[in-house]
């Protein structure tokens, strides 16, 4: 009788201990990220700036992201968001420069989201901001995009360093795409990534699928570790009976 008592205890502890993996969100980081973030070289991007809030005694009301000049993007585009305003500005650039065959004299410079009166991501919260971008840079394997977080007591925090020679990540690491480079007779739309969106119906479709990319991915991790906490109580329960 003992020895069915503890099995049954035991499958109860890791059907709960299943379920708590699967029923907790988790935010892969603690800083700001693109996610996903590999895409194709070439090509186009759709996905989001996940904004963590890291302070216990302030929200976040606004993020600023700075794109290069460098290999300049020829399609900015944000998807809205309730109680936020999106800005995208445009500038010329010192030196024209020629993207996917074309001369380009003037380049977006900044995406800014600000918060609306009352609004906020609040202590424990996050937030995703959506954007497509493209033309994404031939010939580089990645592609940072500094982002500053501010926050409601006037505090900034510079999310902007490049990761060492070590590979180690620094404290404050700029949000960042892998490039991937392009195979062949592939097409430019970039690895992971939707169609151009030409109208505010089609970002919404495209954003939603990384979205949902990502969300897939961490259930069939919580299904994993669930699968593997099973296997681990029913051989608990075959040892406690042999030794019976």
């Amino acid at each position: 009788m003992s020895t069915n008592r503890f099995g049954v205890r035991t499958l109860a502890v890791v059907a709960v201990a299943g379920f708590a993996v699967l029923g907790t969100p988790t935010i892969a980081s603690a800083h700001v990220s693109a996610q996903p973030a590999e895409f194709t070289q070439g090509g186009r991007a759709t996905f989001a700036f996940r904004v963590p809030n890291e302070r216990d005694n302030a929200g976040t009301t606004k993020i600023e992201v700075t794109l290069p000049q460098d290999t300049p993007l020829t399609s900015v585009r944000t998807k809205p968001l309730a109680g936020w305003k999106a800005e995208v500005v445009k500038g010329k650039l010192d030196k024209p420069v020629t993207v996917a065959g074309k001369e380009i004299t003037e380049a977006y410079r900044t995406i800014t989201w600000t918060a609306e009166p009352g609004v906020k991501i609040g202590v424990n919260e996050y937030q995703e901001f959506f954007v497509a971008l493209g033309t994404l840079p031939e010939g580089k394997d990645k592609l940072e995009l500094p982002t500053k977080q501010t926050y409601e007591n006037g505090e900034v925090v510079d999310w902007a360093q490049s990761a060492g020679a070590d590979g180690k990540e620094p404290e404050h690491p700029a949000p960042a795409l892998k490039l991937a480079p392009k195979a062949a007779g592939a097409d430019d739309h970039g690895h992971g990534t939707a169609p151009a969106a030409n109208t505010a119906a089609d970002t919404h479709e495209a954003s939603a699928t990384g979205s949902d990319s990502t969300a897939r991915y961490l259930g069939g991790a919580g299904l994993a570790v669930g699968a593997l906490g099973l296997g681990f109580g029913v051989g608990a329960i075959l040892r406690s009976r042999r030794k019976a």
